[in-house]
């Protein structure tokens, strides 16, 4: 897979990282194109960086790795997005941290979509902290990454993708299912930040086994 990460931060740079040891094609792209230079270098010399535009028209999947709020300004460098996955990692929250600014009868992931209709957006990695991307970080457990879109043939490709990369995909339903999935993201900040849990945690839908 050809993948683009938009987004030169601890998300975007572990997630280049994970992908990149996976086998996979990895470019970094930032506006500040040093610094999307200086993060792929700092990953590894198969990891490329470079600025908005030409990560985006160099591969098939799209990986949004910013805050909520910058997205728009960036889609617009990004260009002509047609026929590409774009994976939404963000959560829409207030600066405080605290907050959502997009809710119950939207998300982030179903604005970004409206913002770029002929792509195919898929919410997904929304609950894991950059913390736990590495795979020593996580030794003795597969975490799952709930995967939304309204594509079926996107959502196979992230799930193929988060699989590849040691993560356990859950089908999340329809693109909508992240209005679900974003207030998760946030009361894993709150566990992680505000509740003592520290960033090392993340959740699970699990069926307990039968006594």
């Amino acid at each position: 897979m050809q993948v683009a990460i938009l987004g030169a931060g601890s998300m975007g740079s572990g997630l280049a990282s994970l992908i990149a040891t996976a086998g996979h094609e990895v470019t970094i792209g930032a506006r500040d194109i040093a610094k999307a230079v200086s993060a792929a270098e700092a990953v590894g010399p198969s990891v490329n960086g470079g600025g908005i535009a030409a990560a985006s028209q160099s591969a098939d999947i799209i990986i949004l790795a910013l805050p909520y709020g910058a997205v728009p300004v960036v889609l617009k460098e990004a260009g002509d997005l047609t026929g590409k996955v774009v994976i939404d990692i963000t959560n829409p929250i207030t600066e405080d941290f605290k907050g959502l600014t997009v809710g119950h009868t939207s998300s982030a992931a179903e604005e970004i979509q409206k913002l770029i209709p002929s792509a195919s957006v898929v919410k997904a990695f929304n609950t894991i902290f950059a913390a736990l991307l590495p795979s020593e970080a996580r030794p003795n457990a597969t975490l799952q990454v709930f995967v939304a879109s309204d594509e079926d043939g996107a959502k196979q490709t992230v799930t193929e993708l988060a699989r590849s990369i040691g993560f356990e995909p859950v089908d999340a339903g329809p693109l909508s299912n992240a209005r679900f999935l974003e207030p998760i993201g946030e009361m894993n900040i709150h566990f992680g930040f505000f509740l003592g849990r520290g960033p090392t945690v993340a959740p699970a839908w699990i069926a307990p086994s039968a006594s």
